[in-house]
């Protein structure tokens, strides 16, 4: 109980420590394009009162949502595949080790011209960013399975859809989702980049037209709201985590 006690104190901590330098820096100023938390908390509030804010929100969450439930479904089936399969894993590993070294800059134009400036685009941009993470941590957390467990099953006659779900998924399942948490965070600039690069919507829009007329603390408080959807995002998913696959860390 003293160790959660501290552990949030310490969380408590580093969030004070980062708005306080935020605020400090804001006002030195270092930048006249770097304004003050609470001159972009003050932009925020007016920017949620009048609507702009949510409006863009719920624009931008679409693509955002699709894109990274299509990538969560893909990435893992895809990646439990190349990790039980030797041949799936020859065929595709390489694919999404060279989609995740490649700059998404060069990959939007050719998007734009297959699928033009709507919705396709964006939730493509999105599973491009997301996929590969997903694939590759999901990959590695089937291919890391202690050994000691797989001979276990072996003495115990398991077949081979018992070892799979009874064995490698709850072995492997902290590190899936550690990699859906990667995936989600990556789908979520992908987002975010898909309206700055293929056409101003949403949050993206908001950011670009403040940007373009100087009102800083406006285009500050854009980006911190999809930061902000982003963490309760990935908080979610550390809770279906923990109530799916860790019972130990529960009940404790």
């Amino acid at each position: 109980m003293t160790r959660d006690y501290g552990s949030k104190a310490l969380t408590i901590a580093s969030f004070v420590i980062v708005l306080g330098a935020w605020e400090y820096a804001g006002r030195l100023p270092v930048s006249n394009a770097f304004p003050p938390l609470s001159a972009t908390a003050a932009a925020a509030w007016e920017m949620t009162r009048d609507g702009r804010l949510p409006q863009a929100l719920a624009i931008t969450i679409v693509p955002m949502v699709i894109g990274v439930t299509i990538s969560a479904l893909m990435g893992v089936m895809l990646g439990l595949a190349t990790g039980l399969d030797r041949r799936v894993e020859w065929l595709g590993i390489p694919l999404f080790l060279v989609l995740q070294a490649a700059p998404l800059a060069a990959i939007i134009p050719m998007l734009v011209l297959a699928y033009g400036v709507g919705l396709a685009a964006k939730v493509s941009v999105v599973c491009i960013m997301a996929v590969p993470v997903i694939v590759l941590n999901s990959y590695k957390a089937v291919r890391h399975t202690p050994k000691s467990l797989l001979e276990m099953s072996d003495a115990f006659l398991g077949t081979r859809r018992q070892t799979i779900f009874k064995v490698i998924l709850p072995a492997a399942s902290p590190v899936i989702f550690a990699g859906l948490r990667l995936g989600t965070a990556a789908g979520f600039v992908g987002a975010v980049l898909a309206e700055l690069l293929i056409s101003p919507t949403g949050i993206g829009d908001l950011i670009t037209y403040h940007q373009s007329i100087a009102e800083y603390p406006q285009m500050y408080a854009a980006i911190v709201s999809v930061i902000i959807l982003s963490a309760l995002f990935l908080e979610f998913l550390d809770r279906l985590e923990l109530m799916l696959f860790r019972p130990e860390r529960r009940a404790a």
